[in-house]
């Protein structure tokens, strides 16, 4: 190129605007490094009661292998599955989430680097870093830095929204898990904002979000602002006492079709917006009986939703959760059985474990005014 001449136009890696165009490359998590999260309220009170007993008791050490082995297993078989799908799968680099980091209000060590559905939001060719709540995934996206930077130098756009101080003043300190049939409510307060990329999902010009114990009305605020009039925000209400992460209740599987959670969703109270779309009414879970797994997940049981969908029809399923696979014959998908329960640990499943990079498609409006 001639000095003083216009740089070619880059053609962005990333481009994907809902949860549902066909897929073609896709970040997946990794296991090396994972270490047990570090106490803190704000974890406690997001996984189950066995799982925050646990919890507690290892914090920061690393997982053990009973746990890490079945996990890799299932994980290197979705990868194989992935790329005979004809799928691009990027993989982010092995770090040691046991090292002890700190800010000048608090010192924590790592997580895992299993999920980049939670620390980082595609829209359109823009990659958001997100503000997350638990100190132990403060530095989670460096895993990803080497990819980022690549993605930046062919064409993305790649955005960091503010990094949250996480002192005390953002935490309820006599925070109590609401029982049933008391009014909602959080441990987190707005003193800044904060949000987990996986408390929202795509539907091209219309985003839906579940308020959390990771993600406040502020951090929503920050986003709706950050992307501007182009694109509407809609809060999905959630029945669950102890919400974290919209993708085990409300997931949209194609244009106009949307999977809810009966037990965490009232059809009724669903946006305006949505008045025509039909609304999938997910099956009860099957159970599991894996004693090990039971007690050291890190979700809820219905993970069964947690899919990824390949193309708007075939859709990536836990094979154990056979009503799930049946359920989506039913409604018209072709369900791609494949293993991952063990990956549940590890805080997630299909869904948790990808970042979808690229979809073909286009920006569009699939919902009423």
């Amino acid at each position: 190129m001639e000095p003083g001449q216009p740089a070619e136009p880059l053609t962005s890696p990333v481009s994907s605007h809902n949860e549902w165009d066909p897929l073609e490359e896709v970040l997946v998590g990794r296991l090396d490094g994972a270490t047990i999260p570090s106490k803190h309220p704000v974890v406690a009170c997001n996984i189950p009661p066995w799982g925050a007993r646990l919890q507690g008791l290892a914090a920061g050490m690393k997982y053990p292998r009973v746990l890490i082995e079945p996990a890799q297993r299932e994980l290197d078989q979705f990868v194989t599955l992935l790329e005979d799908l004809g799928v691009t799968v990027r993989r982010p680099d092995a770090l040691d989430h046991g090292r002890r980091f700190g800010t000048p209000d608090w010192s924590s060590r790592g997580f895992t680097s299993t999920c980049p559905r939670d620390s980082m939001l595609v829209i359109g060719d823009e990659i958001i870093e997100t503000p997350m709540a638990w100190p132990c995934r403060y530095f989670e996206t460096h895993a990803y830095r080497a990819i980022l930077k690549d993605y930046f130098r062919r064409g993305a756009r790649w955005t960091a929204a503010p990094r949250p101080q996480l002192t005390d003043e953002l935490f309820e300190a006599e925070f109590r898990t609401p029982g049933a049939g008391e009014p909602m409510r959080y441990i987190l307060t707005e003193f800044e904002p904060v949000f987990d990329a996986a408390d929202f999902v795509r539907a091209g010009r219309d985003l839906f979000v579940t308020r959390s114990n990771v993600t406040n009305l502020m951090g929503i605020d920050w986003l709706r602002r950050h992307l501007g009039p182009g694109y509407r925000i809609h809060e999905i209400e959630s029945r669950c006492r102890t919400p974290m992460h919209i993708d085990t209740t409300f997931v949209p599987l194609a244009p106009g079709k949307v999977l809810v959670n009966p037990e965490y969703i009232d059809v009724d109270r669903l946006p305006d917006v949505l008045s025509s779309w039909d609304v999938l009414v997910a099956p009860e879970p099957d159970p599991i009986d894996e004693r090990l797994l039971k007690i050291t997940s890190m979700c809820g049981k219905w993970l069964s939703m947690n899919v990824l969908v390949i193309d708007g029809h075939r859709v990536i399923a836990e094979r154990h959760h056979t009503g799930m696979l049946r359920a989506l014959e039913t409604w018209g998908f072709e369900p791609i059985p494949c293993d991952l329960l063990h990956y549940a640990p590890f805080a997630g499943s299909f869904h948790c474990a990808t970042l979808d990079v690229r979809r073909r498609g286009t920006l569009e409006s699939y919902v009423g005014r």
